[in-house]
């Protein structure tokens, strides 16, 4: 029947897509077949299929992204973008190909069994590869500094008394230096001309990410997050790119959970024991608020830059920032009077920043825009 409901079950790859579909009701979910991974051949499937109110589609979230989505709703098809760590898994199953992947998905999206993760708009996407970019970045230049201490510590070569590493007089330091081995000569100059390129590519970045923040959909979120202490240009663009919209968090517990900052729980009977934090959800915000607790092992205060960026925000905002210097750096200290490690106290401030997160964005997010 062209009306009854069809829960579709989409494996999607580069170049196909397996195709199953479970009919409203307890008969087994079919295996349709392949078909290639093009909009032309979507749209005459879901022809086939049936009407678009009577199909719900659903795949799993991969390097493909959200194309496929998106074309679906021009479609007026309902479709979920799937969780796949989220997916319940028979124990013992060692068998995996498309087909039983597809025939799996359509059987558990009809059951109710699967979690579906928010899709990000083509804006927030876009602004979302830019920040990545520019941590993948942060990373390659963590392995080249990596790379040139080695390559000085192998040949007993130390900066003078006085002089930290990656600092101004450091990179003066290392403009000093000269090889008489040709070899050891051309190895530093590519190392150092590595790092200075790197160097250049992180200011590009940041000058985009610095245009966005005072011109982009996001401007006022990510001007009123750099409010808080911790929190700056990067780090509140890196959050608002990653999160999108704060409204599907309904309660500050539940965007602690989403960056799986929350205790792990292991109860039974009148038992109650809670272990390590979750470490689920979203692991780019995790470091992120875990960096930014850092600064609140310092007294509170208002001054230079945090005051630079709270200048001409409302001052319910202000007040927000001003409570969670006192609230956490007392939590730091405290968790540190009864004997927690100091890494360990970090995440507990990091969880309740997160809670002030989300209380500054219901600020910004509740006032509609000019």
């Amino acid at each position: 029947m062209q009306d009854t409901i069809k829960y579709v079950g989409l494996d999607v790859s580069k170049e196909n897509i397996a195709v199953a579909v479970a009919e409203e009701g307890r008969e087994a979910p079919r295996y349709w077949g392949v078909i290639p991974h093009t909009p032309e051949a979507v749209k005459k499937l879901m022809k086939k299929l049936g009407s678009p109110k009577s199909l719900r589609v659903c795949y799993e979230a991969g390097p493909t992204g959200y194309p496929l989505y998106r074309l679906l709703l021009t479609l007026n098809i309902h479709c979920s973008v799937i969780a796949p760590t989220l997916i319940p898994k028979r124990p013992g199953d060692r068998i995996k190909t498309d087909r039983r992947d597809s025939v799996r998905l359509a059987q558990l999206y009809r059951a109710g069994e699967l979690t579906s993760v928010y899709v990000p708009t083509p804006e927030d996407e876009a602004l979302r590869d830019l920040v990545r970019c520019r941590e993948d970045v942060k990373e390659d230049e963590l392995r080249v500094k990596h790379r040139l201490s080695k390559f000085l510590l192998r040949n007993d070569i130390k900066p003078p008394a006085g002089v930290n590493k990656w600092t101004n007089k450091y990179f003066r330091w290392l403009d000093t230096l000269h090889f008489e081995n040709s070899s050891l000569r051309v190895t530093f100059q590519e190392y150092y001309y590595q790092l200075k390129e790197i160097g250049q590519r992180l200011l590009r970045l940041e000058e985009e990410i610095r245009v966005h923040s005072n011109e982009g959909v996001h401007a006022r979120k990510i001007q009123a997050l750099q409010c808080l202490r911790g929190v700056a240009l990067v780090t509140a663009s890196s959050v608002v790119a990653e999160i999108g919209s704060f409204k599907r968090f309904p309660t500050p517990n539940h965007f602690m959970g989403y960056v799986g900052l929350i205790p792990s729980e292991y109860s039974s009977g009148e038992s109650r024991r809670q272990g390590n934090i979750t470490k689920t959800g979203n692991r780019h915000v995790r470091r992120l608020l875990v960096e930014a607790a850092w600064s609140y092992r310092y007294k509170p205060a208002v001054k230079g830059e945090l005051a630079r960026r709270q200048s001409g925000q409302s001052p319910t905002i202000q007040a927000i920032s001003w409570k969670a210097q006192n609230r956490l750096h007392q939590k730091y200290y405290r968790l540190l009077s009864r004997g927690k490690e100091s890494s360990k106290a970090i995440t507990a401030v990091a969880r309740e920043l997160a809670g002030f997160i989300w209380a500054v964005m219901q600020e910004v997010e509740d006032v509609p825009e000019s």
